[in-house]
């Protein structure tokens, strides 16, 4: 808890200097120890400092597992949408709590490079597109095949070189399993099932008017009351007959990346009690600005009913979701209104 609670007030943007170093540097020392504890037997290491202080390497493994596995939940915090999403998160969430009852089964070979594997490919996930400013489905083939090559380099060397590994494991159901991995996480992102980072959605709420003044967007919406803290904006929208509905936005992306970013509006249709798609409009997004790339668009002549935006990508990969119910009013709703610069 004490290294989460660090990590939280110390890791910030994926693009920072700092992020990147750590993060390199915990995958880094995480690889090495890795070999180091599974090569530890051989002969070489006879009489070693390496030898000598072997039994502190699963609690090493430990800690890098668990370092990262937190500053992924950071950052897919960000990211995450209370939709399908979530489910990717949660699994991250719960690799994060589980690594502390690792200790003792550490030694277990195929348990060690499956969450290996695993850390790294969410790794190069993050680091791939931030380091060449670009975000496609491609992009995440490639970061996929890096870690698969990386993960199965690693595996081959320690079992060619580690009488002890070759006698703990069968060299064909470990590759078996590093692959089913691979395919399931492929599969999840296939289903949209994975939060498209490094973009995050900072600020998503419908607005009553949006007005851009000095670079600065001047955005009144209905706010929630005090103790609902979870979310900036009145659920139900008053109104007016021919008034706009606005849907404000900010996207955060690392600096130099440039993306499309796509306001889906849908209508639940009571009749056939589905969501029905009215409008899909596109901005581009610029990253590099800590509270992310403002954007809006609106709509007219909206039924009244539930409704919902979902910030997507090309590729359809949720941003996040927001919802709201439209309520007809022939006055102008004035109760809970605030203005606010964004």
């Amino acid at each position: 808890m004490g290294g989460f609670i660090f990590d939280t007030l110390t890791l910030g943007r994926i693009d920072r200097v700092y992020d990147t170093v750590v993060l390199c540097s915990h995958m880094t020392l995480l690889s090495v120890t890795l070999y180091l504890y599974n090569s530890v037997d051989e002969d070489k290491w006879e009489d070693t400092f390496i030898r000598r202080y072997s039994e502190y390497f699963p609690l090493a493994i430990q800690f890098f597992f668990g370092a990262l596995s937190s500053a992924f939940v950071i950052y897919f915090f960000r990211s995450v949408s209370m939709s399908k999403t979530m489910f990717f998160f949660i699994l991250l969430v719960l690799l994060l709590f589980a690594n502390e009852f690792l200790k003792k089964k550490i030694s277990n070979k195929y348990l060690q490079f499956s969450v290996y594997f695993f850390i790294s490919f969410t790794f190069f996930a993050f680091m791939i597109p931030t380091l060449i400013k670009e975000m496609n489905t491609f992009i995440f083939i490639i970061s996929g095949l890096v870690s698969l090559g990386c993960t199965l380099a690693l595996i081959t060397v320690i079992y060619s070189q580690s009488p002890g590994t070759r006698a703990a494991i069968s060299l064909k159901k470990l590759i078996s399993l590093i692959l089913s991995i691979y395919i399931t996480i492929n599969v999840f992102y296939y289903f949209n099932l994975i939060p498209p980072v490094p973009l995050a959605m900072d600020t998503g709420l419908v607005a009553h008017e949006v007005q851009k003044k000095n670079n600065e967007y001047i955005v009144t919406y209905e706010n929630n009351p005090w103790y609902v803290f979870w979310r900036k904006h009145h659920t139900t929208f008053h109104r007016q007959e021919g008034q706009r509905v606005y849907v404000f936005t900010s996207v955060f992306a690392p600096t130099d990346l440039k993306k499309s970013i796509f306001h889906r509006w849908k209508w639940y249709n009571p009749e056939t009690r589905s969501w029905e798609v009215t409008d899909k409009i596109n901005f581009k997004v610029t990253g590099g600005r800590d509270r992310g790339f403002r954007g809006y668009t609106h709509k007219n002549n909206l039924r009244e009913g539930q409704w919902k935006v979902d910030v997507i990508t090309e590729e359809e990969l949720v941003l996040g979701v927001v919802d709201f119910v439209i309520k007809k009013t022939s006055e102008p709703h004035k109760e809970g209104m605030v203005t606010k610069s964004f």
